[in-house]
């Protein structure tokens, strides 16, 4: 673990270096969008494990309710969305549109490939840098809630570049259920798992356009 400043001024950096990421993968047309998004997470995941040094392992620390948890999460994180997304397209019929816009991106992309990178590369990173590292950075330093808190707010943010109140929305909500699970259990194991099947299902598997 770096010193308390120096660890302050990478995770100030790491969140600008995300913000500046995200604008590429959302704002950005040229290049694929999950190869984009495959990069930067193994990016901003490899910085965080190099920070986090020794102490790496701990993240990861295993509990036999932690397959229930991250199963049983990422199905009711799969039927919030669902839920959400009969209530929003029946009251507003163009919410459709932009429902959909969220898989265009991409969509030359085999699905087996987006599901292969969803699974082993896209979620488990994702949830180091923000839920392993930020998050648990801003636990330590204030009071855990707080902590939470001002990652989800970050965590959501960084979607803005996308222009689409719906994924904004749907950043949050998933942002809320991994790290209130992060919160409460101190692991990164069933985070990942609940992140990885809940995409996989939500992007391929069982998509909600």
């Amino acid at each position: 673990m770096k010193s308390p400043k120096i660890e302050s001024i990478l995770v100030t950096a790491c969140l600008l270096a995300a913000l500046v990421l995200w604008y590429i993968i959302f704002g950005l047309e040229a290049g694929n969008f999950w190869f984009k998004i495959s990069f930067s997470s193994v990016l901003l995941a490899s910085v965080s494990l190099w920070i986090v040094g020794r102490q790496a392992s701990a993240l990861f620390k295993y509990r036999k309710r932690h397959l229930l948890i991250g199963f049983g999460s990422a199905l009711l994180l799969y039927g919030i969305f669902w839920a959400g997304k009969l209530v929003l397209t029946t009251l507003f019929p163009a919410a459709r549109t932009a429902i959909g816009s969220v898989y265009t991106a991409g969509k030359e992309t085999p699905a087996w490939l987006i599901a292969l990178l969803l699974l082993v590369v896209t979620s488990p990173a994702e949830e180091i840098f923000w839920r392993g590292f930020i998050q648990r950075v801003f636990m330590q330093r204030m009071s855990p809630i707080l902590g939470f808190s001002i990652t989800l707010l970050c965590y959501t943010l960084v979607h803005i570049w996308s222009l689409n109140i719906l994924l904004i929305l749907a950043a949050f909500t998933a942002g809320f259920c991994w790290g209130l699970i992060y919160l409460l259990e101190k692991s990164l194991t069933p985070v990942i798992i609940s992140h990885a099947l809940w995409s996989v299902s939500a992007f391929v598997v069982f998509p909600f356009a």
